[in-house]
């Protein structure tokens, strides 16, 4: 009799208590849910625990898919609402306000909106996580060393490591008709970055087991310890920072770590100075770290200097590569275009008397409407994050944004909208002719995004990149082979739109007299 009467409430104490459990989550995963409508804000109705992306977070849309989704949605809106898991967040849909809130009104949006923890991960010191005046100092003093100046010092640097580039290429295309060049670009863009901005002469053309190479693609590889951390993020920020998880694989940011550490020490050891990133990282840790008389209600130390290194270099190597890879597979599958922008790179270089230098790249104009092209179509960036940091009355709205608020700005969904890009699915550089240009809103083009928060390695970025395309193009044909996908596939998880499969293309060398 005991027994039964045990059993009967062990049962109904395990049935009450997985209800309650059930509630309590039920109530936590939708205390937010009501925002959007108090508000009078446009949005879809969320599922609990999931919001508006069960999609993404399930593996059955990719994270730029799922944003694209909620931006169609509502095609006559300015703005509208959605839920991240139980985050309510705004995206801004008007290309007019877009650039009110980068540019004119910056200083209630100047924070990404991203909060790691100082203490597990190291790149919450670099200049993509920092936000109020830690940003504002350390870009101040990072700024110097991407001048058109400085950069014009490093133009033998990389025309040393494109020679690299040219001649593996052709070595590779007289064994083989079909070569992926998606990893070979991310070898050339790695010894850019190295040698120029750190005095680093990497060899990764040669060099198969290259360090540098492994793990900095080690850090932008999708993983499912990613997927995961980033589940969690979405339940609550601060979970993986309570969890003490790493948001980065720990042994890609140590390896980076010590190595910039050595350069570093070597170089204020044996006296170095050059005319490249890390002169300015060292002149930056001389001021903020060594000797912070300017700043003293902010502490610096070594560790801010070492985040912004490694982030610096990674986001010199592997954006730059994928804009390439894309760039000529778009190439090789529009003939007319690649013989267009042929003709304009001889052109332009018989013109300067075959020289490499600032008057040449900056006189590659039909280059320039190529490379925006590909960046349209193959957005690497899907969108753009803020978080208001004071409370903002949206013009001509009634609607009040506060203060700690977090928004996004669809830049993907931009560059496939019909309303701005006619035909999205076709290549077509003429899009970016200045005629054409002139007729577009200025947030339609944020591909290094914009205001005083845009990406400070932009005329390195765009140094690499035109380099990289002049000289391919003056030397080879790209042609499709049996292996280049049409379309192409990507890599379905991720901030960051890749190619899945790597870019395959025959490269036949041009022979000139």
């Amino acid at each position: 009799m005991i027994s039964i009467i045990l059993h009967y409430l062990f049962d109904n104490f395990t049935l009450i208590s997985t209800s309650v459990t059930v509630l309590l989550l039920y109530y936590f995963s939708t205390s937010t849910y009501d925002k959007w409508q108090k508000a009078n804000v446009p949005h879809i109705k969320p599922i609990p625990l999931f919001g508006n992306l069960a999609k993404t977070l399930l593996g059955l849309e990719s994270l730029y898919e799922g944003f694209d989704r909620i931006y169609r949605q509502f095609p006559n809106e300015k703005i509208c609402g959605f839920y991240q898991m139980k985050t309510p967040y705004l995206m801004i849909r008007d290309p007019e306000l877009i650039n009110t809130i980068l540019i004119k009104d910056f200083t209630h949006f100047t924070d990404h909106g991203f909060y790691l923890d100082p203490s597990i991960n190291l790149l919450s010191k670099s200049l993509f996580f920092m936000n109020g005046q830690r940003w504002k100092i350390m870009r101040q003093k990072l700024s110097p060393g991407f001048t058109s100046g400085k950069l014009k010092l490093m133009y033998g640097q990389i025309k040393d490591c494109s020679k690299e580039l040219l001649n593996y290429i052709s070595k590779k295309s007289s064994t083989s008709d079909e070569i992926e060049i998606h990893d070979l670009l991310g070898k050339y863009a790695t010894d850019v970055v190295g040698t120029c901005a750190f005095g680093l002469k990497l060899d990764s053309m040669t060099d198969e087991d290259n360090e540098f190479r492994k793990h900095g693609k080690k850090l932008f590889k999708p993983t499912l310890r990613q997927l995961i951390i980033n589940m969690l993020g979405m339940i609550s920020p601060t979970i993986p920072n309570k969890l003490k998880i790493q948001q980065f694989l720990p042994e890609v940011i140590d390896f980076f770590d010590s190595t910039f550490k050595e350069v570093i020490t070597y170089r204020e050891k044996n006296n170095i100075n050059r005319n490249d990133v890390a002169q300015t990282l060292m002149q930056a840790r001389n001021e903020l770290v060594l000797n912070n008389d300017s700043f003293p209600e902010e502490k610096f130390t070594d560790t801010d200097i070492v985040a912004n290194a490694i982030l610096l270099f990674v986001a010199g190597a592997e954006p730059v590569a994928d804009t390439l890879a894309f760039c000529f597979y778009e190439l090789a599958l529009n003939k007319p275009i690649q013989e267009k922008l042929r003709q304009h790179i001889c052109e332009t270089r018989e013109k300067h008397g075959g020289e490499f230098n600032h008057s040449y790249l900056a006189n590659l104009h039909y280059a320039d409407m190529v490379l925006l092209e590909t960046m349209r179509k193959h957005s690497g960036v899907i969108v753009l994050f803020r978080e208001a940091t004071k409370t903002y009355p949206v013009p001509g709205q009634s609607l009040v944004i506060e203060k700690g608020q977090k928004i996004i700005i669809p830049t993907y969904s931009f560059y496939h909208d019909p309303k701005y890009y006619p035909d999205p699915d076709i290549f077509d550089p003429e899009r970016f002719s200045p005629e054409e240009k002139a007729k577009r809103l200025n947030a339609t083009e944020l591909f290094f995004g914009d205001g005083p928060r845009f990406c400070i390695g932009k005329r390195l970025a765009e140094l690499e990149l035109k380099l990289g395309l002049s000289e391919i193009i003056y030397n080879f044909e790209l042609l499709p082979c049996s292996k280049t996908e049409n379309p192409i596939q990507l890599i379905p998880k991720g901030m960051i739109v890749k190619p899945k499969n790597g870019v395959w293309l025959t490269l036949k060398p041009i022979i000139r007299q």
